[in-house]
């Protein structure tokens, strides 16, 4: 073969890798289509009202700015008062926690109990095996409720949950996390947005193919059969207990369902750091779930469809989204060194499905939850990033976007010569991958106050959310694979959570 070949080789496997960066764009999409058919896979046919013994379990850490409320908040939930008990494991805390705890004992006889750890800070999957020790030691709990301390259940979302378990073929339920952070600011905004694409949307679809990826950590309902048949215990050996649990319980044959109508409402991050340190405890979960269960992938099995074929296209275009992300980017540079024609053409093909994949989610999304969609569409319309809808603004109208930049560089006196033209191309070539070098230098320079807390907000809005969330993952990867110290770093909560009444 000569150098001619081996060059025309080099430049379509080059291609190939740049058009790799679609996949998450297409799974993406076709978790969107599976959405539509969600109505004829609903459970409702095999639920029932049931309305089962059920233990609360609910791990606590110096939450006295949130545990009372979320206790009277469920005491008033449309149950019977006689079918709850509520378990508040205080993790050996050292605020007003336990004095709190115990007050709500008094005032709720029988139903609020509070069990202290004079030892804490295990993580909170040793917190919950010894609130569970306690609630498998008598044959009271029917089902179990895993909540965290801060969310607050609508009144009807525990009876929307507890139906679907008079179906013995169902293990565990979960609900619907909405951001509930009150009055909010730029990034509780841009969690909401993504919450309606991650769980409203995502979960759905996962309905549809027999297999969900996680069990909401504060929302997650189980029957007591279930919770014995995955050994009476919550997985200690990961920072993900609940991906644990969800694949635990359909790796045994049970079968694990979202429940859109049981909404709960949760406080999340306002700051860049903040959601940094939970969602990077969130991915070194799944980068430990993905190793652990990787006898599973694209298997398929009778007893649980994890192994199918939609079901790993999906986990996988989010876990490795930063890989395509730098790869397609990388590939890009390279081959407009070896072809630069077929480097623009890989490019523009890329960057339409890039345009029809954003167009199609942003108004799907908004319409899936329009509650929360009327609050944060404005985070969603700049979910990429205002660099990345310059650039998809540019190949829809390349003709007018490149006159725009022609006169405005001769404007300002700079020439508009090949060095000029060859600097654009790269730029967005590189781009996909220096987003995220953008996003963790917003990161890196947030302040409570001053001028880094707005410039770091501005950084955010140039690379994205979604680029803040790949630069996690792949810090995560950085951090499994170098073995660093993985620790349950809990995230505090101050209690301003808005609810509808």
């Amino acid at each position: 073969m000569g150098a001619s070949g081996g060059r025309l080789i080099a430049a379509w496997v080059l291609v190939a890798f740049v058009i790799a960066g679609a996949f998450p764009l297409v799974t993406g999409i076709y978790q969107y289509l599976l959405v539509i058919v969600h109505f004829s896979r609903l459970h409702y046919k095999r639920c029932a009202p049931w309305l089962p013994r059920t233990a609360i379990l609910i791990p606590a850490w110096n939450e006295g700015a949130v545990i009372g409320t979320s206790i009277d908040r469920l005491m008033r939930l449309d149950y019977p008062a006689d079918a709850l008990r509520i378990y508040v494991v205080d993790d050996a805390s050292t605020d007003e926690t336990p004095r709190l705890v115990q007050a709500k004992a008094a005032e709720y006889p029988g139903n609020v109990f509070h069990l202290r750890r004079d030892k804490g800070g295990e993580g909170k999957a040793q917190t919950l095996n010894h609130g569970l020790a306690t609630i498998m030691s008598d044959d009271w709990m029917q089902a179990l409720l895993i909540m965290d301390a801060d969310v607050v259940y609508e009144r009807t979302s525990l009876r929307a949950m507890t139906r679907h378990l008079a179906d013995p073929a169902v293990g565990a339920v979960t609900g619907y996390i909405q951001e509930g952070s009150r009055p909010g600011n730029y990034l509780t905004r841009f969690i909401a947005y993504e919450y309606i694409t991650a769980q409203a949307a995502a979960r759905r679809a996962q309905n549809v193919i027999g297999a969900l990826a996680c069990l909401a950590g504060g929302a997650q309902l189980h029957s007591r059969a279930n919770i014995e048949a995955i050994g009476g215990r919550i997985d200690t050996g990961t920072l993900a207990e609940d991906t644990v649990s969800t694949f635990r319980t359909q790796l045994a044959g049970r079968r694990v369902l979202f429940e859109p109508h049981a909404k709960v409402w949760a406080e999340e991050p306002g700051s860049i750091s903040a959601l940094w340190k939970q969602r990077l405890r969130w991915a070194r979960g799944n980068v430990q779930v993905t190793w652990r269960f990787r006898r599973v992938w694209f298997r398929p099995a009778r007893a649980h469809r994890l192994g199918s074929l939609s079901f790993g296209a999906i986990w996988f275009s989010v876990f490795l989204l930063p890989v395509t992300l730098l790869l397609a980017s990388a590939s890009l540079v390279a081959l407009y060194f070896v072809d630069s024609q077929l480097s623009h053409t890989a490019f523009k093909s890329l960057w339409i499905i890039n345009v029809i994949t954003y167009v199609f989610l942003l108004f799907y999304t908004l319409l899936i939850d329009p509650q929360s969609g009327r609050r944060s569409w404005r985070q969603g319309a700049l979910f990429p990033g205002l660099v990345s809808l310059v650039i998809m603004a540019s190949v829809l109208l390349s003709a007018q976007v490149n006159w725009l930049a022609r006169n405005a560089l001769v404007w300002a006196g700079v020439g508009y010569g090949h060095t000029v033209v060859a600097s654009e191309v790269l730029f967005a070539y590189v781009w996909l991958a220096g987003s995220m070098a953008v996003a963790y230098l917003a990161k890196v320079v947030e302040r409570d106050s001053g001028p880094g807390k707005y410039l770091s907000k501005v950084l955010l809005y140039l690379a994205g959310y979604g680029s803040l969330l790949c630069v996690i993952t792949l810090t995560a990867y950085l951090k499994e694979f170098s073995r660093a110290e993985a620790t349950w770093d809990k995230t505090m909560k101050t209690g301003k959570i808005g609810v509808p009444s």
